[in-house]
């Protein structure tokens, strides 16, 4: 949905979504451009439907990216271009929340500066990070990628770097962290997930010197702590 407002990162399940990736010519939201965006709609927790679109980038792909996703020049030479698919995925995702690994610091930007670009508004539905959950449900993994989580919940990573295999995968992982969030609930239901109030990361409890206390999972870009 378009509007004037980004919407918020959110950190719980929820059983209607629309969980979405991106193929891009490389890393930089300034620089890059979407070669493929897949997405799924999800109700009660089951797929629902799905859109899939290979994006002509205006520019060739570097050998880098093609080497990831196996996405060629040749495959998107007559594909339709981003504004285009852009507003379709709109239209897809409506006012659903938009599900994705990764996606706050990477998906979105290119989702904001596209639809900023094209339509001089931004996309405002609500979000939810699975990279940001796995923070809170695996605070003491080293490495939290989406092949690290698929591989613990015993999920296949056959068709990986591809948009919409990589969407199959994430909305799998997504139930499983959704089992993962109410168990964690139930178990601690007087303390809920706590935001940072500087970078809106989750909070987790730490032992230090002193005892107990609130540290930031942003660490170490954000120092934040609080006592408990």
């Amino acid at each position: 949905m378009l509007g004037n407002i980004e919407g918020k990162q959110l950190y719980k399940y929820t059983a209607n979504y629309v969980l979405f990736d991106l193929e891009t010519t490389g890393i930089s939201c300034n620089t890059d451009e979407v070669i493929e965006i897949s997405a799924l709609k999800v109700r009660n927790g089951r797929i629902a439907d799905e859109f899939s679109e290979l994006v002509n980038p205006g520019m060739p792909i570097p050998y880098a990216a093609s080497r990831v996703n196996n996405i060629t020049d040749r495959m998107v030479k007559d594909a339709p271009h981003f504004n285009e698919v852009l507003e379709q995925f709109v239209n897809f995702a409506g006012n659903d929340v938009l599900v994705g690994h990764n996606i706050c610091t990477f998906d979105m930007k290119f989702i904001y500066r596209d639809c900023e670009r094209y339509f001089g508004k931004t996309i405002s539905n609500d979000y939810i990070d699975t990279l940001r959950l796995a923070k809170v449900i695996f605070p003491d993994w080293k490495h939290r990628r989406l092949s690290d989580l698929a591989e613990y919940y015993g999920i296949s990573t056959d068709g990986a770097h591809r948009a919409l295999a990589d969407c199959k995968m994430n909305q799998q992982v997504f139930e499983y962290m959704g089992k993962e969030l109410s168990k964690q609930s139930a178990e601690n239901s007087t303390d809920p997930i706590k935001l940072c109030p500087e970078c809106n990361m989750p909070m987790q409890k730490r032992s230090g010197r002193y005892g107990q206390f609130w540290g930031c999972t942003g660490f170490p870009r954000c120092r934040h702590t609080e006592n408990i």
